[in-house]
């Protein structure tokens, strides 16, 4: 398929049109959810309104918040950026997955890198969620820990994984949508593009990881999400694979959702939530084995060779501009 939006434009036009997919994304997500809503819950377009603006009012309340999570970030994340990439004619296969395809084991050591590093960053978690900021900043640190907290109290509303069926519905929209979606947006499209821009990739990657914490909205959590979306933004970059930062990115969201069964079960007793560090002799294991997978996964994602398919049509792209440029 040839796009109808030239691949030479401009990274900071492919950004903006990016937001205006997304957007436009959002909007088809909330006509089918007022359609769904309805037929799942019984709730009209009219009540919907009131029952967002105070889920616990509901008895479906958190069911449709629930649901209402998936459906926006399914048009807004997964299919906007396929239909954007799709737009300018790209293959969808050999513009995100630009290398071979490394082995089983790399994948899934991948998503085990996430859960050994989970000690470490649990001290980064502890010094942001106490971060102190100067008096100028008051009204700023004032606001924050307010939306932090309606969000905390929505998340707990929403986050009930007690039996089996919620546990599944939970994997689905926390961790398998996010992880697709995410990555699509912050790895596939705005860092490939902001590679293309600068023209370096650290710069790329951390910028990718820093939008990519900004956009959850939880400043007093922000340095450790960026701390994650930059581990992605490298295992990508290495791999040239999307399934590399999706899985890593699932495995997070997907493991959590997994201690919440088991916390809201009994199984297990601490508080998954929390925001404490772990033991130091803990977090020091962690570090020296995140570094050690991290150095493996480097050493064996880098030499993957680039796809024929992709030089290909990295090829046609050059001689399309170039007979562009000719007429």
């Amino acid at each position: 398929m040839k796009g109808f939006i030239s691949k030479d434009l401009h990274p900071f036009w492919v950004l903006l049109l990016l937001l205006a997919y997304m957007t436009a994304g959002m909007f088809v997500a909330y006509f089918i959810f007022s359609l769904l809503v309805n037929w799942v819950f019984g709730i009209s377009i009219f009540e919907f309104a009131s029952v967002a603006e105070n889920p616990a009012s509901n008895p479906q309340g958190a069911n449709m918040m629930l649901l209402m999570q998936g459906v926006l970030q399914f048009f807004s994340f997964v299919v906007a950026p396929l239909v954007l990439l799709r737009s300018f004619g790209y293959n969808l296969d050999t513009y995100l997955n630009w290398k071979v395809r490394p082995s089983a084991l790399l994948l899934l050591l991948s998503g085990l890198l996430i859960v050994v590093l989970m000690p470490a960053n649990s001290l980064v978690i502890d010094w942001n969620a106490k971060l102190e900021l100067p008096e100028f900043m008051k009204g700023f640190a004032e606001w924050a820990r307010a939306k932090e907290d309606e969000m905390a109290e929505l998340t707990k509303l929403i986050a009930d994984f007690s039996t089996l069926p919620k546990l599944l519905v939970g994997i689905i929209v926390v961790a398998v949508i996010p992880a697709i979606g995410e990555e699509l947006v912050f790895r596939g499209v705005l860092q490939r593009q902001l590679h293309r821009w600068f023209d370096n990739t650290h710069v790329a990657i951390w910028i990718a990881a820093i939008v990519f914490a900004a956009i959850h909205m939880q400043f007093f959590g922000f340095v450790p999400r960026m701390v994650l979306g930059a581990m992605f933004g490298y295992l990508y970059f290495w791999s040239g694979r999307i399934i590399v930062p999706i899985i890593a990115h699932f495995v997070n969201n997907g493991f959590t959702v997994f201690l919440l069964y088991l916390q809201q079960t009994g199984k297990i007793d601490f508080d998954v939530e929390s925001t404490e560090a772990m033991p130091w002799i803990w977090v020091l294991i962690s570090l020296l084995l995140t570094a050690g997978v991290l150095y493996y996964l480097y050493m064996q994602f880098s030499p993957l060779p680039v796809r024929q398919e992709s030089i290909a049509e990295a090829e046609s792209g050059v001689r399309v501009e170039e007979e562009e440029e000719e007429y």
